[in-house]
């Protein structure tokens, strides 16, 4: 096996390994499970970093596996790949510092780890698919694996919401293979490839094609959270801060929006579904998406569900820049894939930490907390005033090429969505900056669970994984430009392997 067949199996086997060994040490073990999750996700990393390195030097990186004649697990390390990989590597680092924190003390923690650790395998097995049987193997191998650690608590509010998480991915699971399987009786078991290979099927097939479309946007748009498929995201928040990252900044919801970047780049091709009329639909679904979710978080006292209706709201940022027919759009929505994770995970580590060390978890609870808990409240300014867009913040970068993208594409409609979600996530946002800064203290916090002591306002492993996304969140939004950042990457794909961009 060459070098270049054995790092993408590298990236896939530094979470599964360590998570199937996690799973049968003894909760005692708390050393050996900290080792194996740490050095699981730092190995992830250095294998990412020479992929990287890899690419961007024009080195192609596969693997594949017959299973079955005509049926083989195919793995590619691509610049698009790489760019959701590396977010999900990263973050899934500071999760684990945060979960390993945030689950100090609690029950269950090696089967917890464990499933976290098929998580990130699984996310690492879509990102990497190199067919859509591959892409479906993983696809389900995240419902399964995140299923348990959204029932984590054993509650009846959690078994409930895990309950209603797996009857809309499974139903979309559902849809999915089902075009999988009309697509490959059409086009055989291709495989992924620029520009798409849904054009070669031959004339004839059109009505066929554009129903096949439907039912792979449904079973990737469930994940992705798209109206009317997003029931399940809110009932979810009942599970713990690390799982509520994991599902909106790390693996469930970014696998589907990046779900529908493969389909719509890689299967259909972005000229031949725009010549199947399916991409204006397609935006459309995501403008309601857009609108509808600020709508609902204007309605949510509870912080964590204000925060998932924004993330069904930012999700659908990257749909509508990827059926913007044109590399702007392109640009805007892959840069947002990264952008919208740290921006969020920051907003759902905070939310943990107040959750945890105050028993805050109504934004009506958050009167003063800026001056308890001024570092954790800092971090969580930053992330919102990024999703607003505010200028020197990540989310401002993304919104930018998003509205080139549309004005591009003479798509003013779209402008005006975007303009218009932005004051929403203003509306909804700055009422609990002003709350948290600004209000009277209370006479007591709901439920003190970790004491002040000076300037540590609450547990280390909780308080510095946010700190440094929030400060990522900066450097993104000031160095857009720099060699190694997201917005360079997007560039690179768009100009490497979708649409040629304006120079």
């Amino acid at each position: 096996m060459s070098l270049n067949e054995f790092l993408p199996l590298a990236v896939i086997a530094s979470s599964l390994l360590p998570g199937l060994i996690i799973f049968v040490l003894p909760e005692r073990y708390l050393a050996l499970r900290t080792a194996l999750n740490l050095l699981g996700a730092i190995a992830k990393i250095v294998f990412i970093a020479m992929l990287l390195a890899g690419v961007q030097a024009g080195e192609d990186y596969g693997f594949r596996h017959a299973i079955a004649p005509g049926i083989e697990l195919v793995f590619k390390a691509d610049a698009l790949s790489l760019l959701f990989i590396t977010l999900s590597a990263v973050l899934w680092l500071l999760t684990t510092f945060y979960a390993i924190g945030y689950l100090e003390n609690a029950p269950h923690r090696s089967r917890f780890f464990g499933f976290f650790s098929l998580c990130v395998t699984a996310t690492m097995g879509i990102a990497m698919a190199g067919n859509l049987f591959t892409f479906f193997v993983f696809y389900e191998l995240l419902t399964l694996s995140t299923f348990p650690l959204v029932a984590h608590r054993g509650t009846p509010d959690a078994k409930q919401g895990a309950s209603v998480y797996l009857a809309y991915t499974l139903t979309g699971g559902a849809c999915l293979l089902t075009g999988i399987i009309w697509m490959n009786s059409l086009a055989g078991n291709a495989e992924f490839v620029h520009g798409g290979f849904a054009a070669t099927i031959g004339d004839g097939h059109e009505t066929a094609l554009r129903i096949i479309f439907v039912l792979l946007i449904i079973g990737v748009g469930v994940k992705a959270a798209l109206v009317p498929l997003h029931g399940w995201l809110p009932k979810a928040m009942v599970a713990p801060a690390p799982v509520s990252a994991l599902l909106h900044a790390v693996a469930v919801v970014k696998a589907g929006a990046f779900g529908v970047v493969r389909i719509v780049d890689e299967v259909y091709g972005a000229e031949f579904a725009q010549s199947l009329g399916l991409l204006l639909p397609l935006a459309i679904v995501a403008a309601v998406t857009i609108l509808w979710g600020s709508l609902r978080a204007l309605a949510q006292d509870e912080l964590k569900k204000r925060l998932a209706y924004s993330t069904i709201s930012q999700v659908s940022y990257i749909v509508l820049g990827i059926a913007m027919f044109g590399s702007l759009g392109t640009i805007g929505g892959l840069v947002h894939l990264v952008h919208q994770g740290v921006m969020k995970i920051t907003l759902f580590f905070c939310a943990g930490n107040y959750a945890e060390t105050l028993g805050i978890h109504k934004i009506s609870e958050m009167d003063g907390v800026g001056r308890r808990m001024p570092a954790t409240t800092a971090a969580f300014s930053i992330g919102a005033l990024g999703m607003m867009g505010a200028p020197l913040t990540a989310g401002a970068i993304s919104k930018t090429w998003l509205v080139d993208g549309a004005s591009a594409a003479n798509m003013e409609w779209a402008i005006w969505v975007l303009t218009a979600s932005s004051l929403l996530n203003a509306a909804y946002f700055l009422p609990i900056l002003w709350r948290a800064w600004f209000r009277p203290l209370p006479v007591a916090w709901p439920e003190e669970h970790i004491p002040r002591r000076k300037w540590h306002e609450t547990a280390w492993l909780l308080l510095l994984p946010p700190l440094i996304t929030g400060i990522l969140t900066v450097a993104l939004g000031i160095f857009p430009d720099a060699e190694i950042s997201p917005l360079t990457w997007a560039r690179f794909i768009a100009d490497v392997e979708y649409l040629a961009v304006p120079k």
